[in-house]
């Protein structure tokens, strides 16, 4: 997969520039930037260069970060797909302790169906309980830190980083040795939004919290789609390309099953996952060059402490997609040449990578798939979401106090 190509710095100019304009594009030009032909274009402007210099340096790079993308949209778009067509019907309640039993729920499901599905079963539900909640911006912020990431830590279902840790022959229930990082990462999180979410509730009058009185009885509806949901957590156990075909039938299966009524009631349509497939593309064609340098080049960082590996998988996660970040921290670790049960790596170091891969996630709308869907999807139903750099704000003073306190109790 590697060559002895090593690209200079300035090949990821083309990365950081993506990044600014999704970061900045939406704010500076929001009518430019809806139309996704324009995010298209602009994506398409800065991978051009990187596709180029890969095509003449090594072409190996760019086939191996299509394939991983293939895989990955895939995936997504499946779940994304099969989750639209489950309704979860009736007026679920909008006070804190639901609100919050609900966040508890997604971080289980995501064990069981991945985050990204864990995120699509359940963000429209809990956007349609709070819509009329005047204060509620942060009910979507922890979502996506509590479901679509750090949920998803204990088994290789839940976070494609340890799903691919798994297919280099971790086993499976190993990360189950991670308990007590989820534990006290959403013990934490949690305490702090039924916070939150409490002194924002007596602050709303009570014409506003009439819509949390419930009438009609709860309800899920489409659980003909949980079949097609089995066959592509099965289908992940298939090698490519099985496993997308299988993914890609269950889709179409899904929206053939589908009644046109669930669908208009979960205001579903493919905007969200279009906008996913297209800037996803651009990411994972600009990152190359970055990914590649962290992994020649990787060991000159001098990480050789767990808690080292804990905060540069996790920086990196932020920013890069969080798969291949598992990986390249993976073989920094094994090029320490120090044994060990799993991937010849001491288990600290793989425990490190792994929690740090998963958590940082919730960084950044980019720090993983779910993350940007979930606000697209609220952007959709009217919610005035974070901007980039808004998102960065709330999570860099609600995360990395939490990142501390995990460091210092586990990683000292």
């Amino acid at each position: 997969m590697h060559h002895d190509w090593l690209p200079e710095f300035w090949m990821t100019l083309p990365f950081i520039g993506l990044l600014l304009s999704i970061a900045i594009a939406p704010l500076a030009a929001p009518k430019f930037w809806h139309s996704l032909k324009n995010q298209a274009l602009v994506a398409a402007l800065f991978s051009i260069p990187v596709i180029y210099l890969c095509l003449d340096h090594n072409p190996r790079l760019l086939l191996t970060c299509l394939e991983h993308y293939l895989s990955f949209v895939i995936l997504l778009g499946s779940l994304f797909i099969v989750s639209g067509g489950i309704w979860l019907r009736g007026d679920l309640s909008s006070m804190p302790v639901m609100n919050t039993g609900m966040l508890a729920l997604g971080a289980l499901l995501a064990n069981l169906i991945g985050t990204t599905g864990a995120s699509m079963v359940l963000i429209r539900p809990l956007l349609f309980a709070n819509h009329h909640r005047k204060h509620n911006v942060y009910i979507p912020v922890f979502f996506i830190m509590i479901v679509s990431n750090i949920g998803g830590l204990l088994t290789p279902l839940g976070d494609p980083p340890l799903f691919l840790g798994y297919l280099l022959g971790v086993p499976f229930f190993w990360t189950l040795k991670l308990i007590p990082f989820w534990s006290v990462a959403l013990i934490i999180l949690l305490g702090i939004f039924y916070a939150i979410d409490l002194h924002s509730s007596r602050h709303e009058t009570n014409h506003e919290q009439a819509g949390s009185r419930p009438h009609i009885p709860i309800q899920l509806k489409g659980l003909r789609n949980l079949i097609c949901l089995l066959t592509i957590l099965l289908a992940v156990f298939f090698p490519s390309p099985f496993r997308e075909i299988l993914m890609i039938a269950a889709a179409l299966v899904s929206l053939k099953i589908t009644p046109k009524t669930y669908h208009e009631a979960n205001g579903f349509n493919f905007h969200p996952i279009l906008e996913v497939a297209i800037l996803f593309l651009g990411i994972f064609i600009t990152m190359a060059p970055a990914l590649e340098i962290l992994y020649l080049r990787g060991n000159e960082l001098g990480i050789t402490q767990p808690w080292h590996f804990f905060w540069m998988s996790g920086t990196f996660s932020s920013f890069l997609d969080n798969a291949p970040t598992y990986l390249t921290f993976v073989a920094i670790a094994q090029g320490l040449k120090l044994a060990g049960p799993h991937l010849n790596i001491p288990e600290a170091l793989l425990v490190a990578v792994s929690v740090g891969s998963v958590f940082f996630g919730a960084m950044t709308y980019i720090g993983n798939a779910p993350n940007f869907m979930v606000r697209s999807i609220a952007q959709h139903r009217g919610w005035k979401m974070p901007s980039f750099f808004g998102y960065i704000g709330w999570s860099a003073a609600i995360l990395l106090p939490l990142f501390l306190v995990i460091t210092l109790m586990f990683f000292r």
